[in-house]
């Protein structure tokens, strides 16, 4: 009986499992990336285990283990780790994002990208702060029209800028955000909700 009954697991192993899938639960709806200490602390686990954890989605996710490569990966971006689409899939996604998404921008989303377009590079906090409402749903509806793009994350916070893409300037018909109408006619001083030492 005891040569036929299988090894348990070594609870490493398992934990270590049981860990990776919570941490998929929380990569799937973050939307900056985190680090090892937030991840911990979200799936209350120990540092050296979520990395374990995260090592093991990695190898899971590129193919390195008995399961296919996926059209996804897990990456280090500014100190935090997130999910992202494999950039030889970008152009697919963006088709069939394009296809899905209405033609009409929303109010709030025409405001989120003006504030976007004139500010940028800028984070999701900044905007925000600017617009004093909540703008999640609108970068992402933005960002899935591809009328925004991830500029670069902040080496130091991970916080993602944002900047426009060439798909506004031609669905505004410009050709460069130099010809974008100038703010000072639109605000009592010129600069008002808006950094002076910014340059576009």
């Amino acid at each position: 009986m005891t040569d036929e009954t299988p090894a348990a697991p070594s609870n490493g192993g398992a934990g270590t499992a049981s860990i990776a899938r919570r941490l998929e639960a929380i990569l799937l709806v973050i939307e900056e990336p985190q680090s090892l200490v937030s991840l911990a602390a979200a799936v209350s686990a120990p540092v050296a285990a979520v990395r374990q954890a995260v090592e093991m989605l990695v190898d899971d996710y590129d193919g390195r283990g008995t399961g296919p490569r996926r059209g996804f990966e897990l990456r280090e971006v500014g100190g935090g780790w997130r999910l992202y689409v494999r950039a030889e899939h970008d152009d697919l996604v963006s088709e069939f994002v394009n296809t899905q998404a209405p033609s009409r921008l929303s109010q709030a989303a025409l405001e989120t990208l003006a504030v976007i377009a004139y500010k940028q590079p800028v984070t999701r906090g900044q905007v925000a702060a600017i617009r004093a409402v909540n703008v999640d749903s609108v970068v992402r509806t933005l960002l899935a029209r591809g009328l925004i793009t991830e500029a670069y994350a902040d080496p130091e916070t991970g916080a993602i800028h944002y900047g426009t893409t060439d798909a506004l300037l031609v669905n505004l018909g410009i050709n460069s955000l130099d010809e974008l109408p100038r703010i000072a006619p639109l605000l009592d001083d010129g600069s008002a909700g808006f950094d002076a030492e910014v340059v576009r």
